[in-house]
């Protein structure tokens, strides 16, 4: 087949993904690639993998800072006007090329981009997360004190025209395109269920995975008094929640704590480092590691913790356990779908005292932490290799059935 592909993602778990699908499907099948200038084109470079790697420019209005920002909802809202646009343009051209259906990735701006009802060729929309307000996270910091609902300017966020309009314009933007695609998949039973109850939309899950090759326990590299966490340095991580969760930990027995970020949010990086001195957690902060030092820091710390609230899937905890490396868990989105609660690491609830006591618990038994070592290896190669994944995948994109369009 020769497939269009479209994604306009940073750095992060979904451009892995969309990497990871495009070098295997490449084996066999002739890939385009579509794409804004916005996205990351150099983490998990698509380029030698594709036949044709098309870039369109598009760079968001600026934005006004107080005591004018509440101009900037207009200027998104102008920015949903010009990338509709643009995504016509993309959608003819993507139908003059002569693909056989188009795999469509999120958009930095919009999420769902506005491409599939400008489509003819047959499509298939990835969830990698939920969409629309089906899982509000509201999460407050002290830094975010004026934005909070009983605030001013949460006040006057309710009652803003323009910032009511551009919210209803996004969401139905969203929904239009959902609807005009031939095939919806979710990366998680999660994500099938927030978008069944949300929307009434029916997704078929067909989950990611890891390359074991790379991601695997390395000889010669030892254990070290750590715990290690991974993700963008920002709230919805729940970072703060794992500072909280080690300070519990008697000073003698409390490992420190690793974060691997790809992005750094300065004021949040702050907030943590303060958090961390005030409850006497070791705090080491890495940014933007290449994969062979993620690879180097999964099997050098003694556990993975995963804590992000409502996380839709997660490729850490798979990453992790390829390793060899256990993963505690907040048992919630759709980490209870990778992680085996006492098989390949702990599920626990949103509760410092008990996520504490799963840490310790572990690090102080070292047989059943061996133990948990080997069997997260074994489950992952089990079920949550790429190659599975990706067989996966190309099941649902070889269907007959896909310009029959069953959402509209």
């Amino acid at each position: 087949m020769r497939i269009a592909i479209y994604q306009n993602l940073p750095s992060g778990g979904a451009k892995r993904t969309v990497y990871e699908w495009v070098k295997r499907l490449s084996a066999r099948h002739s890939i385009d690639v579509y794409s804004l200038s916005s996205a990351d084109h150099l983490f998990c470079d698509l380029r030698p993998w594709v036949n044709r790697y098309q870039i369109y420019d598009f760079s968001p209005r600026r934005l006004f800072r107080s005591p004018f920002g509440r101009l900037n909802a207009l200027q998104r809202a102008r920015d949903l006007s010009t990338l509709d646009s643009l995504h016509s343009l993309i959608g003819a051209e993507i139908d003059r090329s002569g693909c056989d259906l188009v795999l469509i990735n999120p958009s930095l701006f919009t999420h769902v981009p506005p491409l599939a009802k400008y489509l003819k060729t047959p499509s298939v929309y990835y969830l990698h997360e939920p969409v629309g307000g089906a899982v509000p996270r509201t999460i407050t910091r002290p830094y975010h004190d004026n934005s909070r609902p009983g605030s001013l300017r949460g006040k006057l966020d309710r009652i803003d025209p323009a910032l009511r309009d551009y919210k209803q314009r996004l969401e139905r933007m969203q929904l239009d395109n959902l609807h005009s695609t031939g095939l919806l998949l979710a990366n998680s039973q999660y994500t099938q269920q927030q978008m069944r109850q949300t929307f009434g939309l029916q997704a078929e899950v067909c989950y990611l995975g890891v390359d074991s090759d790379f991601f695997s326990p390395l000889q010669g590299v030892e254990r070290q008094d750590y715990v290690l966490s991974v993700g963008e340095l920002t709230p919805r991580k729940g970072f703060d929640f794992l500072i909280l969760s080690l300070g519990l930990i008697d000073a003698a027995r409390r490992p420190a704590l690793h974060l691997a970020s790809n992005y750094e949010d300065a004021q949040e990086k702050a907030y943590l480092q303060q958090l961390a001195s005030r409850w006497d957690v070791k705090l080491v902060l890495s940014g933007r590691l290449d994969n062979e030092q993620l690879r180097l820091e999964y099997n050098r710390a003694q556990l993975c913790l995963f804590a992000p609230l409502q996380e839709p899937f997660g490729l850490v905890p798979l990453e992790a356990m390829a390793c060899g490396t256990p993963v505690i868990g907040v048992a919630e989105g759709g980490v209870s779908e990778s992680i085996q609660d006492r098989y390949n690491g702990r599920l626990v609830t949103r509760t410092p005292a008990e996520f504490a006591g799963a840490v310790i618990e572990l690090l102080q038994d070292s047989q059943r932490l061996a133990q948990y070592r080997r069997q997260a290896r074994t489950s992952v190669l089990d079920s949550w290799r790429w190659e599975q994944a990706v067989e996966r995948l190309e099941m649902y994109l070889t269907q007959s059935n896909l310009n029959e369009r069953p959402y509209s």
